[in-house]
């Protein structure tokens, strides 16, 4: 049959898409089974013949895809579509090497056949079907890997850069067989704990390496055509019609894409679109913010180091986009990407903690990914670019609005569902059709990866411009990633010197927009180096002041930060995609670590080099900043932005600055309103005013989230509410950091339950908080650090409270740990001074970590501090205290915790303005009713909630 035939073309496409097909069903394969493997049967297949978790923790490949299902089956599903792609690649090499009588090619083009048949021997015959079998294809299939590589670097045309990747691909895959083997031997042999995770990264490591190696092809195959032609008419026609119609539409989006994105009339489309970008936005900093607060669970339930914490590695996936096939694909298919992401919205759906932080894991893997890459193929189109960065601001904004609206709670995160305030569904939905609105149009730069390189010599350094973009990253999250981080800094108690959350949050959010339009507009101005010196002014005065002058230079900082934004994503483009966002987020993981070590330091290797030192983390992310000013400035990024906006100012340019303002507005409005709902009454009650009554309680809540994983506030309050407590000390509460998603409980709470609320020692304190929240009026507070020479530091807070008119002390005191006996001794010193120098009547709801009537407890308890016990005779306490003087005592109780923590309730009843009685027990029926204990937690209780060890109040 003649090569060269009449006829009509009914399809065309390159042969490029044969590796790009090829490489993505091959990666799905792999990966998916993995992620789905992790998420529903993680135990089971880290598992091996000598450990399970916690010494092994990463599954290996034939344990992923081997036996469970569902992962085995929809492993064997996406081979089964990339046999395909793979029969046509190896059939495409052959004809692009073959040359009349040479031996090689068809060599080759065997090896590649057998082996592709070989793979589907192991994938198809698993080790539990037959052992032996698997095996043999396994090592057959590994060691026809050798000709297959050689080969193809021999017969590799002149193409510089497939060369190059071909030669780094496979140093790489042969480079890693040494260590697999190593760890191997150490997991087989020796039978070292943890070897097989190792060995395990390693075998994944040479998949990558694997279908990496044949995904260079697509440089090659961008030769070919391949063409379906129909040489008998058999289409009647259609064929013409169909192809016009592909070509012509082919050739408008080439001409017209950037104009149809940014040009048009005004109108509600355009709007639409922006709404749509933004909302991608708000889809990135939900996802990422949710990692910590999920992360989080497991080392505080295990009370250190889980395992889990690696996950946050999961940012650094742009490292990949050094990879041409994997750029390739993250760039041409933005909708596969960022439909992948959307896990991390999915993930609230499941309910085990385990599978949804790795759906977590996974969304924020994809997010960061998708990100990088969408900054980086939009890099020659400024106005694409501009539309990205718009993007990614004012989804920040978005969030930081989001989570004001719901009391520090982002409304679409996996910690969040129907019962407890969460939007999953709607957010779900919405990101899906976002998703579908925003990659409906390939990125303009996606068919010229090298024209950076080639057209322009930028200056400046990837990793001095990831330097200063992972310190932006970081600041952007741990200081605005909340609007009421920054207020919780410089908060001191009362009477109030500075701003509170609400209606104050409002003025931050403010900030960002000021921020968000000085980058927006100039540019160039963020990168001048007085900007710089006037926020690093504003930073140091931020850390080291309280009330209205600290949160002036909170302001200032805000507004830099989010100036900051267009020049250092614009300077970050300039360089190779892998290299420098792969490293922003590397760097940018580093400085979550060190914010997190300053406070955990007595749990984690290393924690007392940074104890305590938040001035550090900020002196460093300062630092960081400064490089990336310098990096900016060397690759003219910020001149060029800001030409953009003066003499070449488009049309286009003008419809989408307007539209990014008229969100900016709108979201600056809806501030505004949730300032204005939720500005504090100030007109609380207690419950019962006639009997001068006040029910106080301690309580240690773990942070907000349940045992299993879910936001808590919402059944503390029904806790609360139910028995009316008057005054409430809460533990463990301070969740402004990354780690815990920069939340404050105390906002819903005392919102909800109409109380004044004090924040103990803010973040920058290094305190795992203490909170209080008051019916009645605060009329002062302290806040105080007791001595901690070893272990964690501990929090106080000293309030006089206005109890129906007679000033009354309360202290709300969190001790440290067991282990750190010398530092609970100075702390019971410390605490019995603040005791005894109070002339008022005084609550102490605490948590002492001591036996009754043993050891510190008679400090706490003595002629100095002249406190007496609520309950002398209950012996079986450790942790939480109720001790008081100048006051009746009515009651005592204690309340089972149910799921929400692991730290039981304790109530005390009180009456004020009568002398303090005696330790004498009557019966309840001798209680007059008001100052009862509420009877609904009698017996079985409500909502897991009970009186337990006495089985009654007593």
């Amino acid at each position: 049959m003649a090569k060269d035939k009449d006829g009509v073309v009914l399809a065309s496409f390159s042969g490029k898409w044969v590796s790009y097909s090829h490489t993505l069903f091959a990666y799905c394969a792999f990966f998916s089974a993995l992620i789905i493997g992790m998420s529903l049967h993680f135990h089971k297949i880290v598992k091996n013949e000598y450990y399970g978790y916690p010494h092994e923790w990463f599954p290996s490949v034939s344990a992923t895809i081997g036996d469970r299902y569902p992962e085995r089956s929809i492993f064997q599903i996406f081979i089964a579509v990339t046999s395909g792609p793979r029969f046509a690649l190896v059939a495409l090499w052959y004809l692009l090497t073959a040359r009349p009588g040479a031996f090689a090619p068809k060599f080759v083009a065997w090896v590649g056949l057998i082996r592709t048949i070989l793979c589907g021997g192991w994938v198809y015959i698993t080790s539990t079907d037959d052992h032996d079998w698997h095996d043999i294809f396994m090592i057959s299939y590994l060691v026809l890997t050798l000709p297959w590589t050689l080969g193809c670097l021999a017969l590799s045309p002149l193409n510089h850069s497939a060369v190059k990747y071909r030669k780094i691909l496979a140093g790489l895959f042969f480079g890693t067989l040494v260590p697999l083997i190593y760890y191997f031997i150490q997991h087989k042999v020796h039978k070292v704990p943890g070897a097989y995770t190792i060995y395990a990264f390693f075998e994944w490591a040479l998949i990558l390496f694997d279908v990496g190696f044949d995904a260079v092809t697509a440089y090659d195959f961008t030769g070919f055509e391949l063409r379906v032609v129909d040489v008998h008419g058999v289409s009647k026609g259609n064929g013409i019609a169909l192809a016009d119609a592909v070509l012509e539409k082919s050739k408008k989006r080439n001409q017209t894409l950037p104009q149809q994105l940014l040009g048009g009339s005004y109108s509600w489309a355009g709007m639409f679109d922006a709404a749509v970008d933004i909302y991608t936005g708000f889809m990135f900093w939900s996802i990422l913010t949710s990692l910590g607060v999920t992360v989080w669970y497991f080392p505080l339930w295990h009370m250190g180091i889980s395992g889990y914490e690696v996950l946050i590695m999961t940012t650094v996936t742009p490292f990949f986009l050094g990879l041409p096939s994997v750029r390739h694909m993250v760039i041409n298919q933005p909708s596969l990407i960022y439909a992948l992401s959307l896990s991390g919205l999915v993930a609230f759906a499941i309910t085990s903690p385990v599978p949804r932080l790795f759906l977590v894991g996974a969304g924020v893997a994809f997010s960061c990914l998708a990100l990088a890459g969408s900054f980086w193929a939009e890099r020659n189109n400024a106005g694409r670019l501009d539309a990205k960065i718009t993007a990614f601001s004012l989804g920040l904004i978005l969030s930081s609005v989001a989570k004001f609206a719901n009391q520090t709670n982002n409304p679409v995160w996996p910690i969040m569902n129907a019962v407890n305030g969460g939007w999953n569904k709607t957010g779900l939905v919405l990101a899906v059709l976002a998703v579908l609105r925003s990659t409906r149009h390939t990125p303009s730069s996606s068919a010229d990866f090298s024209s950076l390189d080639k057209k322009k010599k930028m200056g400046g350094s990837p990793t001095l411009a990831a330097l200063g973009l992972a310190g932006l990253l970081f600041g952007l999250h741990s200081l605005l990633s909340d609007s009421s981080t920054m207020i919780t800094w410089v908060w001191d108690g009362y009477p109030i010197k500075g701003p509170i959350p609400a209606p104050h949050g409002a003025y931050t959010i403010a900030a960002m927009g000021v921020g968000f339009l000085i980058g927006l507009f100039k540019p160039e101005i963020s990168t001048t180096w007085a900007f710089f010196g006037i926020s690093s002014i504003a930073a140091a005065v931020f850390h080291n002041k309280a009330g209205w002058t600290g949160y002036y230079g909170a302001l200032v900082l805000s507004v830099y930060l989010m100036a900051l934004i267009p020049p250092f994503v614009v300077s970050a483009t300039r360089h190779k995609p892998g290299t420098t966002f792969g490293l922003t987020f590397l760097f940018y993981n580093i400085m979550v670590l060190a914010h997190v070590w300053v406070v955990a330091y007595a749990f984690v290797p290393g924690g007392p080099l940074l104890r305590e030192r938040t001035d550090l983390v900020m002196s460093i992310t300062m630092a960081l900043l400064g490089v990336g000013v310098f990096s900016a400035n060397a690759s003219a990024a910020p001149s060029e932005l800001g030409g953009k906006y003066a003499k070449n100012d488009s049309l286009h340019h003008r419809r989408f600055r307007s539209y990014a303002i008229y969100a900016l507005t709108a979201l600056q409005l809806l501030s505004v309103s949730v300032a204005y709902l939720r500005f504090p009454t100030f007109d609380y009650k207690p419950y019962h005013p006639a009997e001068k009554l006040v029910t106080t309680g301690i309580w240690t809540v773990h942070f907000a989230l349940d045992n299993d994983m879910w936001s808590s506030e919402r059944r503390m309050r029904d806790a609360i509410k139910d028995l009316e407590l008057d005054v409430v000390g809460l533990l463990e509460s301070d969740l402004q950091r990354i780690i815990m998603g920069n939340r404050d409980m105390t906002q819903f709470l005392a919102e909800d339950l109409g109380m004044y609320a004090d924040f103990g020692p803010g973040p920058n304190k290094h305190t795992w908080g203490a909170a209080l929240l008051s019916k009645f009026p605060i009329v002062n507070s302290t806040h105080h650090l007791l001595p901690s020479p070893v272990g964690e530091l501990a929090p106080a807070i000293l309030a006089t409270l206005d109890m129906y008119g007679e000033m009354v002390d309360v202290l709300v005191f969190h001790s440290g740990q067991e282990e750190d006996k010398e530092d609970r001794r100075l702390q019971s010193l410390g605490i019995e001074e603040l005791m005894a120098g109070s002339p008022r009547p005084l609550i102490l709801l605490s948590y002492l970590v001591t036996k009754p009537k043993e050891g510190n407890y008679n400090t706490y308890v003595s002629e100095k501090s002249r406190m007496r016990d609520i309950d002398p005779s209950d012996w079986d306490r450790w942790c939480e205290y109720i001790l008081y003087r100048g006051l009746r005592r009515v009651g005592y109780a204690r309340v089972s915790r149910g799921t929400i923590t692991d730290t039981e309730i304790q109530v005390g009843k009180f009456v004020v303005g009568e002398k303090e009685g005696g330790d004498t027990q009557i019966e309840e029926k001798d209680v007059p009713e008001g100052m009862r204990f509420p009877a609904m937690f009698k017996g079985d209780g409500v909502r897991g909630h009970k009186y337990h060890v006495f089985e009654k109040p007593r």
